[in-house]
């Protein structure tokens, strides 16, 4: 009899059906870590987004009770925000334009970097419920002005989800501090 040299059909299916699973879980993690990077992407965005209102809403506190509190700004809902009539081009700005200029330009970004974003300026003194953000405001008139920041995950297919995902809590709320309207 001969002494048989090599691998038989066995070891080698064998062999084929680990790299096979190896690759599968490779890819996977693969997966897993670009979908942490993009949440990790819109998150920052959304905290840029909220520092640079609050500190425009710092830089023109007169306005804040009259123009900026009450923005509830869903991308998802709402039309494409429509530009202010006159973003002093033609008139010198006084303090309420610049505070609508400022409201357009927060619904625009928001609009351009979140899926289905959504932002919204109040009062609230309750942030958090059971440990996660929440879109509700408590609106006490001595509560902070609090700038509040989200999107909504997607779909496999694209389309952006109504429900669970990040459109049922915010992904960032920033109290803007110093403000006294």
């Amino acid at each position: 009899m001969r002494d048989a040299a090599g691998f038989t059909l066995v070891e080698v299916l064998v062999a084929l059906l680990v790299l096979g699973a190896g690759m599968v879980g490779g890819m996977a993690m693969q997966l897993h870590a670009m979908r942490t990077r993009h949440e990790s992407a819109l998150l920052s965005a959304s905290t840029q987004l909220a520092v640079a209102m609050a500190d425009r809403m710092r830089a023109n506190a007169g306005q804040v009770t009259a123009i900026y509190l009450g923005v509830d700004y869903d991308a998802h809902a709402a039309p494409v925000p429509a530009a202010p009539d006159d973003p002093c081009r033609l008139y010198p700005c006084d303090p309420a334009r610049i505070a609508r200029l400022d409201i357009h330009e927060l619904e625009r970004q928001v609009r351009a970097t979140l899926p289905a974003g959504r932002a919204r300026i109040c009062r609230d003194a309750q942030m958090y419920v059971g440990g996660q953000l929440r879109w509700e405001c408590s609106g006490g008139p001595d509560d902070p002005i609090v700038v509040k920041i989200g999107w909504r995950g997607r779909h496999p297919d694209g389309t952006p989800r109504r429900d669970g995902g990040r459109g049922a809590v915010p992904g960032v709320a920033i109290v803007v501090a110093g403000v006294r309207p």
